[in-house]
C-alpha cells in the first residue's frame, strides 16, 4: 500500500489557502492604510502646535510653513519632496514647495491642499495621499480649534 496526497487532495488544500489569501489581503492592506494615516495625524497636530505658537508671537496664522518669517515646520528628514521622502503625505496649503507645502512620497499633488488658508482668525491646514494607490486621494485637515476632519476618505 502507498501512502501520500492524491492530486484532489493536493488542490482542495492549494484552494483553502487561495480562500484564506483573499480573505486576508484586504485586512492587511486596510491595516497599512490606517498606520500610514496616523503620520498625517501626528504631523497636523504639529502643525497645530506651531500654528498656535505662531499666533501667540504674531496675533495671526500663516500659510508659510518654513522660511525665515515662517512657523519652522517641516516634515522630519525633509529633502525636497517626492518618492525620495520618508514620510508618506503631502502637508500645508497652496503655494510654493517648500515654503507653503510639503510633497510627501505618495506624491499628492499640490491642488488637493485647495482647502487649506491662513489668516487672523483662523487656519486650516491639510494632508493629502493616496494611501491605497487606487487613484482616490486621503485628504484630512486641522483647524484652529484642533478639530480634525477626514474631507475626503481613502480607506
Amino acid at each position: 500500500m502507498r501512502s501520500g496526497f492524491t492530486l484532489i487532495e493536493l488542490m482542495v488544500v492549494v484552494a483553502i489557502i487561495a480562500v484564506l489569501t483573499m480573505l486576508a489581503v484586504p485586512t492587511f492592506t486596510t491595516f497599512i492604510a490606517k498606520a500610514k494615516r496616523t503620520e498625517a495625524y501626528t504631523n497636523l497636530h504639529a502643525l497645530y502646535a506651531a500654528q498656535k505658537a505662531y499666533w501667540a508671537e504674531h496675533g495671526t496664522y500663516t500659510t508659510q510653513l518654513s522660511g525665515a518669517d515662517g512657523l519652522g515646520w517641516q516634515p522630519t528628514g525633509y529633502k525636497g519632496g517626492g518618492t525620495q521622502e520618508s514620510f508618506y503625505y503631502t502637508y500645508g496649503v497652496p503655494g510654493s514647495e517648500g515654503i507653503n507645502y510639503f510633497t510627501g512620497k505618495l506624491e499628492a499633488p499640490a491642488s488637493a491642499l485647495s482647502s487649506g488658508y491662513a489668516g487672523k482668525d483662523g487656519f486650516v491646514m491639510v494632508a493629502a495621499g493616496d494611501i491605497d494607490n487606487d487613484g482616490n486621494l486621503d485628504v484630512i485637515t486641522i483647524d484652529q480649534d484642533n478639530n480634525i476632519k477626514i474631507v475626503q476618505n481613502d480607506i
